[in-house]
């Protein structure tokens, strides 16, 4: 575990030879293999928080939660094929700036701020609770846990940007998904029966439930519509308009590599989920379905059930997990910074201080707060489906040949955000809050541009 922990750095200071320009800083100077890329999308979406959960999902329900990963894939294409496009033939840096160019730089800078706020809220918080399992795993103490992780990553991703990164996220996402894989060969080793038998044990008890197509569509999150629908948009959102997810596949080679990584990062997280899932139905199995604490399953098992060496593996897979998204948070924050209010004009050194400044805002939240702030800690976790519609519907408004006007943008913008507030009161399941508001950023924004031009040409 040293070990690990202490080649981080070091390979961080390794890539930083390569930082010539900020383009090099920020997107690796367009070189990365599209299947680093590919690995590193699917590490910065996994954070410890679904390492361990999933499996509880498993553990005290069912898979239909592998219905929303089927609507990632589906959600992916799509950002393959209406935005990816433009985002490579007007060689930007930040996705933001396609916004500025078709609306103006007050949209890009409003874009970005909405971008900067959700990612601070969202994975200062995630961190928080990320460093909480952390905690529980390895008995240190919650401000340990957050400056060790913390630091560790601020410097690696510090030194080396985004290509560094993007090489350790690939390597973090090998091996928590190693991790997995190992779980799953002890957890057949010590319940020693046939897999038919397992299987049979878990279908008759309806663990292995894929599919619901009865219930409330607009109620019922998992019903599979509300849930394909759900996965398709979320992923639209969070891998066409979230920066930190775009950046990946920018720093490929050519829109072929895009694609091909944005995609494929669909594929291994319906494979990923998978195997998690699995987890969770096999440790029910051992366990023979006794009452455990939600979304301490997993962890119960690794730390009671596995050997030492093993538990090391898995310890890493943890500690991995959360610095995949902790990194990518730290680079793209300063890189949308630096692009969208400096106008790109900042030497290396300076967007590593920016980096520097973003890191320690995001441990300094996590150090601010404690695990009893559970009020504190949902709405971080929440704060990314209240924004998310508001940008998809920015730029696919940007995709089409006519213009708007600014304050109609905005309106519509706002539209957007408070209808996710009133959806959330009126109990609408949340696998339709991006879509309602996508739908309502871009009607509101229609509406109002038709009344702001008849009102200046009456």
């Amino acid at each position: 575990m040293g070990l690990f922990l202490i080649g981080l750095p070091v390979f961080g200071w390794y890539q930083s030879r390569f930082n010539h320009t900020i383009e090099d800083y920020f997107l690796g100077g367009k070189t990365l293999p599209w299947y680093i890329a590919m690995f590193s999308i699917v590490a910065t979406e996994t954070s410890v928080l679904t390492f361990i959960s999933v499996p509880g999902l498993a553990y005290q329900n069912n898979w239909l939660f592998l219905q929303l990963a089927m609507g990632y894939i589906l959600g992916r294409i799509l950002v393959t094929v209406i935005l990816l496009p433009g985002y490579f033939s007007q060689g930007v840096t930040s996705i933001y700036e396609v916004l500025g160019k078709k609306f103006g730089i007050e949209i890009q800078r409003i874009s970005s701020a909405v971008f900067l706020v959700t990612r601070i809220l969202a994975d200062g918080i995630r961190f928080l609770a990320t460093a909480v399992i952390v905690q529980v795993i390895t008995g240190w103490s919650l401000p340990e846990a957050v400056l060790i992780i913390g630091v560790i990553t601020l410097i690696y991703s510090l030194l080396g940007g985004i290509r560094a990164v993007i090489w350790v996220d690939g390597f973090q996402f090998l091996l928590y998904l190693a991790g997995g894989l190992i779980s799953i060969y002890f957890l057949l080793l010590y319940i020693q029966l046939p897999v038919n038998d397992i299987y049979e044990s878990l279908s008759s008890q309806g663990k292995l439930t894929l599919f619901q197509f009865g219930g409330n569509v607009f109620k019922e999150p998992f019903m599979f519509f509300s849930a394909l629908t759900g996965g398709i948009f979320l992923s639209f959102a969070s891998h066409g308009a979230d920066y930190m997810m775009v950046q990946r596949v920018l720093a490929t080679r050519n829109l072929a590599s895009a694609r091909k990584a944005m995609i494929g990062s669909g594929i291994f997280v319906f494979l990923q989920f998978t195997i998690f899932l699995m987890i969770g139905s096999l440790i029910y199995i051992y366990f023979e379905g006794i009452a455990i604490e939600k979304d301490r399953e997993f962890s119960t098992f690794i730390i009671h059930h596995l050997p030492a060496g093993i538990r090391g593996i898995l310890l890493a897979g943890v500690l991995s997990a959360a610095m995949s998204t902790l990194s990518s948070s730290i680079n793209s924050l300063a890189s949308s910074t630096v692009t969208d209010w400096l106008k790109g004009s900042a030497t290396v050194k300076t967007s590593q201080s920016i980096s520097l400044a973003w890191g320690a805002v995001l441990i300094g939240i996590a150090l601010l707060f404690d695990e009893s702030d559970t009020a504190i800690v949902v709405i971080g976790l929440q704060i990314a489906s209240f924004t998310y519609g508001g940008l998809l519907g920015l730029f696919i408004l940007s995709r089409l040949k006519r213009s708007f006007h600014v304050i109609s943008l905005i309106i519509g913008l706002l539209a957007s955000l408070l209808i996710v507030f009133y959806l959330k009161q009126a109990g609408l399941a949340w696998t339709w809050y991006v879509c309602i508001s996508v739908i309502v950023n871009m009607a509101i924004t229609i509406i109002s541009d038709v009344f702001i031009r008849i009102l200046n040409n009456p």
